[in-house]
């Protein structure tokens, strides 16, 4: 993996010479834990000075960097943890970590990698959405008052305040319109020809502050993000030149995309969400467990922490074998969001309905009233019960086309009657679509 060679930077930074870039040997000399770390399991992508950042990693320890989430939902999804793997391998390798919840930034809106402007949410909307992204971190990072320990810090508590001419006056004369036009986030809504309203287009500004503000406050150093972020990441290192003469880091992730070029957290059902009462366990399992053969060397140094040496060895998997490193990677994805025993249920319930035709605890579950299934319920509108089928029309399709199996046996005819008679022994009625949904349906 190479750093990107094609960055525009203001010609105060430093960066390795191009040379350098096409030579692995050089990337793997780092000095740092981190670097070397998250350099081997491809998380690098820009950096403002890598061998500055590398040399303060060794004799500044800890160190404090952070990231940035917005409180745009309830949750986060699995598009997320490239950044929250970054928090996590600093940590772990005896830094301080900071995650700056965007209680202020929010009500703006970051138009990176967007087509259109973000939904204005209420005060009370965003403070719900922040006390569910709150939950994620306290899973993947230890939070705390010790000297490594993360945490978390909302930028409404200072952008809530500011007075506007002031900020005008002491912020905004740094920066630079034309400059800022020439940032991919702004550049590629006006190359389309979307609306970039000035609310949107005021967000670098207060990124680049809150920079400022985490210097300022806890002697925070480092700001990382994804790679759509470095035109904000930029802007609050020159703010920081001009106004304090500090020298402040930024480093970039790549943004992650399976092997067929779907973006990573997306699937026909919705997000993956990282918090169990939007995506159980079982399901957040069986997504990585699914997940194409190309991808699972490099999702098991992304979102694991399996030794590279055994990854390696889980590379060199062909064929059929390829799911066993599945397997894993499903385990240990799961271990890290849900806990271990939770993934070990989930792989249970996995083993058990697809290698053993059998069923699972952690399976989805739908409870009827028992005299519904007195009376008897077609096919289709038997299947239009299962969240993941949409409409009774969309039953009838899966019905007509033989992917739908009542205890493990096809249905063809979608006006065939389901009833108590249908429960097993277990006294429940096993419902599989295609090959990997089932779910569980009970009377009550």
């Amino acid at each position: 993996m190479a750093f990107s060679s094609n960055l525009k930077v203001s010609k105060d930074f430093k960066r390795p010479a191009k040379s350098d870039l096409k030579n692995r040997t050089v990337m793997q000399n780092f000095k740092s834990e981190f670097l070397k770390t998250i350099y081997n399991r491809g998380f690098i992508h820009q950096c403002t000075d890598i061998e500055a950042l590398d040399d303060l990693l060794i004799s500044h320890k800890p160190l404090t960097a952070y990231i940035g989430f917005d409180c745009t939902a309830d949750s986060l999804h699995v598009g997320s943890l490239i950044p929250i793997m970054l928090l996590r391998w600093f940590q772990k390798t005896g830094h301080k970590p900071i995650v700056l919840i965007g209680g202020g930034t929010t009500k703006i809106g970051d138009p990176s990698g967007k087509d259109e402007s973000r939904q204005i949410l209420t005060d009370t909307q965003i403070l719900k959405n922040m006390d569910g992204i709150k939950e994620v971190f306290i899973k993947f990072l230890e939070i705390g008052n010790e000297q490594t320990n993360g945490i978390i810090v909302n930028n409404q508590d200072w952008l809530d305040n500011l007075s506007y001419i002031s900020f005008l006056r002491k912020i905004g004369r740094h920066f630079s319109v034309n400059r800022m036009l020439s940032f991919e986030s702004v550049k590629l809504r006006l190359e389309r020809e979307q609306p970039l309203s000035f609310l949107e287009f005021n967000y670098m500004v207060l990124q680049g502050y809150d920079f400022i503000e985490l210097s300022s406050r806890f002697d925070c150093t480092l700001q990382m993000g994804g790679s759509d972020q470095w035109g904000n990441i930029v802007c609050g290192i020159e703010l920081a030149r001009r106004l304090q003469r500090k020298n402040l880091y930024g480093l970039t992730s790549p943004l992650i995309t399976t092997a067929s070029g779907a973006k990573m957290g997306k699937t026909n059902d919705g997000a993956v969400w990282l918090n169990d009462d939007k995506v159980p366990s079982y399901d957040y399992y069986q997504f990585w467990r699914n997940t194409e053969d190309k991808d699972v060397a490099r999702f098991l140094k992304l979102f694991t922490e399996i030794d590279l040496k055994e990854i390696a060895e889980l590379a060199m998997l062909k064929g059929s074998e390829i799911n066993e490193a599945k397997k894993i990677l499903a385990f240990e994805a799961t271990k890290l969001c849900h806990g271990a025993e939770k993934a070990k249920q989930a792989s249970e319930t996995s083993h058990s309905t697809f290698e053993r035709g059998g069923f699972g605890s952690q399976l989805p579950t739908i409870f009827l009233p028992k005299e519904d299934l007195d009376n008897g319920i077609s096919a289709f509108e038997f299947i239009a019960l299962i969240d993941s089928v949409t409409s009774k029309g969309e039953a009838r399709r899966l019905i007509r086309g033989g992917g739908v199996r009542i205890n493990d046996v096809v249905i063809t005819d979608e006006s065939k009657p389901i009833g108590t008679y249908n429960l097993n022994k277990q006294n429940f009625i096993k419902v599989s679509i295609g090959k990997k949904r089932h779910t569980l349906i009970k009377t009550k």
